[in-house]
Formats: C-alpha cells, structure tokens, sequence
C-alpha cells in the first residue's frame, strides 16, 4: 500500500528497543514537525481552501499526538530532551530542486509529506508488532493507523494540485530516491533514521 522501495529491517525494532527515551523523544519532535508543515502549507498556500481546511485539522490532529507521546515521556520520569535535525528529511528534501511554479512548489511540499508519512507508517508497523511492551506497541498500532490517512491525503492533494501523470512520475523518482538514502539509515532509535 505505501510502496516504499526499501523496507525497514526488522531489526531495528531492537535498536529501539535499547532506549524507549530516545524514540520518544524523537516522535514527540517528529510530530511537532508535522504539525509545523500542515500550518506552513496553510501560510504559504491559502489559495486553496479545501487544502486549508484539512491543514487545520491536521495541525491540531499533529499537536494533539505530540502531547500523547509527551505524556509518555513524562510519565516515564523524564523531560522532552533537545531538538535534534532529522538526517532522513535532510536529506530527502535535496531531491527536487528550489524553485519552480507555485503549483511545482506545492506538489513537492506535498510528495515529501506524503512519504516522510508513508515512512512513519512503515516504522509505526514493525514497533505494534514487534516491541516488548505490549501498551507501548498498541499505542504505535494507533498512530500507524493515522499515518496511513496522513500519507494518502498528502497525495491525493499532489495529485488534485498537479498533472496527475506528472505527479506520479515524480512519486515514483522520489520513492526509488528515498530507497536509496534509507540504506544508510535504520541504526539509530529514530523514526526514520
């Protein structure tokens, strides 16, 4: 369903497992930045209102996920921890080039989503099925559950926005591209590096 090239190697979960804190931490960040990037599509795009109404509720969707997982952290004794870059959206966001139209623009904005979403489901799967605690894993089941949404209205507006033909060429160059840095990923306990 998310066609992702390269899954995620399994073993990862045991990564993860090492150190609940860190994970936590970088999912409270990653849902913070995705509120973030549902608000900047609004600022940035206020021409399209059906865009804008979904932002909206997406963005308070986002934050209310990010005060989810920092109920857990705090509930495990601990504080948020500092904001850290997140080498996978670094470096996906070199695929298409600055600039364009305002229409090229939006897609791109919109692709990226779509599959830094497509990416968190993936990952979001392997810890429902594969972590130790079983609270912890059910919780993971969920939000992949709104990931999955997340990732298909992402497209679905790239494709409403773009050349549907176009749109899905691009899909399919930054998918294969995606594959090719997540083989430098996966050893750390981060959503998606």
């Amino acid at each position: 369903m998310l066609g992702l090239k390269l899954p995620t190697d399994p073993r990862w979960v045991n990564i993860v497992e090492k150190n609940i804190d860190e994970i936590l931490t970088d999912h409270a960040f990653c849902e913070q930045k995705a509120a973030s990037t549902a608000i900047s599509l609004i600022v940035n795009f206020p021409e399209y209102p059906e865009l804008v109404t979904e932002m909206v509720a997406l963005s308070r969707e986002e934050m209310g996920h990010f005060k989810m997982v920092h109920d857990r952290i705090l509930a495990r004794g601990k504080t948020l921890g500092r904001y850290r870059k997140d080498e996978y959206v670094v470096a996906l966001m070199k695929f298409f080039p600055k600039g364009g139209s305002r229409e090229e623009q939006l897609v791109h904005r919109l692709l990226y989503a779509a599959l830094i979403e497509a990416r968190s489901c993936e990952r979001f799967r392997l810890l429902s099925e594969e972590l130790q605690d079983k609270d912890l894993a059910e919780f993971y089941r969920k939000l992949m559950i709104s990931e999955a949404g997340h990732y298909t209205l992402f497209l679905k507006f790239a494709r409403q926005y773009g050349k549907k033909a176009e749109v899905d060429g691009k899909w399919q160059a930054l998918l294969e591209y995606e594959a090719s840095i997540m083989k430098d990923l996966g050893k750390k306990e981060t959503v998606h590096g």
